[in-house]
């Protein structure tokens, strides 16, 4: 899935299980670094410019190898945990985040036909032996992707109105704040108007 549905979906989990800002971000942050993998595109596409072709190798090599594995969630769960100031509970958290992005990609993240399936290895980088890969699994752009993004969206708005901050504050607390005392003026003013139509159609 889109590295938007793994930030909504791991900030979800964070403002749930955590308690201060720092493992919030931490956490969160854990549910979008898997994609660093797939950073080979840049490379391809730098090659493409310089040297003309099509070709993908970087990307098609080590995306969902290098970092979408046992190996790369718990290094990645304990160099984050290391920052943190609950550190065991941030550590599993991670672990969860973690997972939870692996399936997010191994049910939606094929490619445009049935055939390109995109395994996830699980063992990587250390064989590309015990590919997990799901034979119903949609296209990256399917509408199940862009339904479950908006589901997600809708919560990460509803949950800071009693939360007091969101998303926005994993990479900007100040824009935070305003962000979040703008969809509590939005709500307050929808609750409004819903009453007033309550009492005038009574």
């Amino acid at each position: 899935m889109s590295p938007v549905t793994h930030l909504f979906a791991s900030w979800l989990v964070a403002a749930k299980a955590t308690d201060n800002l720092r493992d919030r971000r931490l956490v969160v942050l854990s549910g979008i670094l898997p994609d660093l993998d797939g950073a080979g595109l840049l490379i391809d596409l730098g090659g493409q410019a310089i040297h003309g072709g099509d070709s993908f190798y970087y990307y098609q090599q080590y995306h969902h190898f290098l970092l979408h594995g046992i190996a790369g969630a718990v290094a990645m769960s304990l160099v984050l945990a290391a920052f943190a100031r609950c550190r065991w509970r941030v550590a599993m958290l991670c672990l969860l985040v973690i997972h939870l992005h692996f399936l997010c990609d191994l049910v939606g993240s094929r490619g445009p036909t049935p055939q390109d399936i995109w395994p996830l290895f699980y063992f990587g980088p250390l064989t590309y032996r015990y590919a997990l890969s799901g034979a119903h699994q949609w296209p990256l752009d399917a509408w199940p992707n862009r339904v479950f993004t908006l589901v997600l969206f809708y919560y990460c708005l509803k949950l800071p109105l009693t939360l007091g901050d969101s998303v926005v504050g994993v990479f900007n607390r100040r824009a935070d704040r305003i962000f979040v005392s703008v969809l509590r003026n939005w709500a307050q003013r929808l609750s409004a108007r819903f009453v007033q139509k309550r009492l005038e159609s009574n």
